[in-house]
Order: C-alpha cells, then structure tokens, then sequence
C-alpha cells in the first residue's frame, strides 16, 4: 500500500481508505449505499488491513451514526492500527443548534462522534461542508481547541468553494490556528470541477484531496451500458439517493464508459480498476474513498493499485471526460504561458 503526504502536514495516509456510507442503512438515502452490519462490516475491515488500506471514513449523519457505532466495534482492540477520518457541520437534531460549524455544535458532534467510535482521539475531523452564519474566526478557534486537547489530530473541509477554503486558511494564518491539511472533494471521471479551482489551490497551499465518490456516484462501476435498464442493487436505482447525488448526462457519461471499456481491453483491468488508478495519478490527490457492499468488491477496488495508466491512456481519458469550462476558467486556459494547467 502505498502512503502520501497529507497536505503541508507531516501525516501519512494510504492512498485509498474505506467508505463508511454502506454500514448501517437506517434510513431511505443510506439504503441506496448498503447495510453492513457489524459482522459484515468487521470482515471489510479485515480485508482492508490485510491489504494495508488502514484508513476508514466516516460522518456522524451517515446512517443517523449508526455508520461510526458500527465502525467503532468492527476496529475494537486494533484502534493502534487505524486511521479514523470523520465529519459534522450537518444537522443532527431539530435543535436551532443541532447544525452547523458553530462552537457549540462542533464541539458537541466530535464527543459524540468519539463515543461512538469508541475512541479518545479522531486523526482527521473535517467540516462536511461551509456553514456562512458562523464566522470563520469561531469556526476554526473551536477547531484548534480540540486540537490542542488531544481529541483530534488533523482537521479538513469538505464540498468547499475555493473561496470558502481560501478564507479559512487566511484566518488560520492571522491567528496561528490549526490548519485544514485535507479537503474531501467529489472528483471522477465524470466529475471533474474540482480541477477548475480547487486542485490549483490545494497545489497553491499544500492542501490535498481526499476524493469521495470517485466512481462516480456509482456510475463507473462497469456495469452501465448504453441502451440498457439500470443493474440491481447499484444507489442509482434509489431515487432519493441518485436524486441527491452529482447528475451526469447520459451521453457524455456513455463516451466516458466507451473510453473506459477501451482502455480495460487494452490493460487486461476492470473498468472501476481504470477509473480508480485515473483519479490517484491527479495532483493533490493524497486518499481515494473506496465504497464497497461485499467483500468482492473490495477486493476488486485494491486492485487499482501496483500499476500505471499509459500517458496515451490517460490522454484518451482525459479527452472523453472533458467538457467545456464555466467561466473564468475557459478563459484563463487562454494563458497557459503564465497560467498552466496543474501537473504535479
């Protein structure tokens, strides 16, 4: 397993991590993602740690918490061995305060996401997204208080703008306060904003993704093909789950799949295999969240990794998934002399 740098910290993190979305399934959205329970849930974690994938995402909105209650007994008696990445800002409770990045509720979510992960201490706890009612300045102070207390280690952002990101880390500068090293962002194949200015940024300053949803929302799994129904137990077959997730047009993302099912004959790999390995040669890409239902598809995923699209593969790629830019990003493309696209 290979490990990367996490933004301008001194952390270390596997390349790919474990989804927490599929445990639990209490709810209609969480459906579409899986039910492991414990049981199932603790042989994934096995497979994870026999592969040396020792990092496990989770949020305390996933599955109402019942997702880090279950991770917290699937990893009981190794927490030594793992990274523990989790989230809040997102409503809780019907409390005015049971949402958001205020201290209150900030502080509030990370002891409860402790209890039920069972654990003293979270390695990476990120905003889920930017909450603009609550200054900056209290959002990032709290932050640095549990910092300092020992009850997390890191801390990141998640679904910013790069506005939002830019701000934060300007407060943290003025008022050498902890530092977000990570942002979890959606990015695929079939998705790929996130290089219009998010990646350029986190370039800019030393802030890494970590990349939710890189299939796609399920769409690059291999198993879409055009002029055919939907395959079973795949979240887009759950309205409310593919209804509330990143919207793709049909066409461009069958152009994206031909590209892929090309490049899968030619490398003898599997189709999420590609989409996966495309996504951790992109820069600033530190982790990439793997979700899986079974066993099978775990294995299928880690098998992304120990080998390297062509450049020809990776330009074919690129061609099929790319689309035109919103503005100013076309017309920055324009000045490539002093404004290139990012590489490394």
């Amino acid at each position: 397993m290979e490990f990367r740098q996490l933004g301008g910290s001194g952390f270390k993190v596997p390349v790919l991590s474990l989804g927490t979305g599929t445990f639990g399934g209490t709810n209609e959205f969480f459906k579409g993602f899986g039910t492991s329970d414990v049981k199932e849930a603790t042989r994934l974690v096995d497979v994870a740690l026999d592969a040396g994938m020792n990092m496990f995402d989770s949020a305390d909105v996933y599955s109402g918490g019942v997702a880090e209650e279950i991770l917290g007994q699937a990893i009981k008696g190794r927490r030594e061995r793992v990274i523990i990445s989790t989230k809040a800002t997102f409503r809780t409770g019907t409390g005015p305060n049971d949402v958001g990045s205020s201290r209150y509720h900030l502080v509030r979510s990370c002891e409860a996401s402790l209890r039920r992960l069972g654990t003293d201490f979270i390695d990476l706890f990120q905003l889920h997204g930017f909450d603009a009612v609550t200054p900056v300045e209290e959002t990032l102070n709290a932050l640095d208080d549990l910092v300092r207390a020992g009850k997390i280690r890191y801390i990141g952002c998640s679904n910013f703008s790069g506005w939002h990101l830019m701000k934060s880390l300007a407060v943290s500068e003025r008022y050498n306060l902890a530092r977000y090293v990570a942002h979890q962002a959606y990015y695929s194949l079939v998705g790929r904003e996130y290089e219009w200015e998010l990646m350029p940024l986190g370039l800019d300053q030393k802030v890494s993704a970590v990349v939710w949803s890189p299939l796609g929302w399920g769409r690059l799994t291999g198993k879409l093909r055009r002029g055919q129904p939907l395959p079973e137990n795949t979240r887009l077959q759950n309205s409310v789950t593919a209804s509330l997730g990143p919207q793709v047009p049909e066409e461009y993302l069958y152009r994206v799949v031909d590209a892929l099912e090309e490049v899968a004959r030619e490398t003898g790999k599997t189709v999420p295999q590609i989409a996966l390995n495309w996504v951790l040669g992109r820069p600033t890409v530190a982790n990439v969240i793997i979700g899986a239902r079974t066993e099978e598809q775990l294995r299928q995923n880690l098998g992304a990794l120990g080998w390297s699209l062509s450049p020809e593969q990776v330009a074919k790629l690129d061609a099929a998934s790319a689309l035109p830019s919103a503005y100013p990003y076309w017309h920055q493309r324009q000045f490539v002399e002093r404004n290139p696209f990012p590489t490394s």
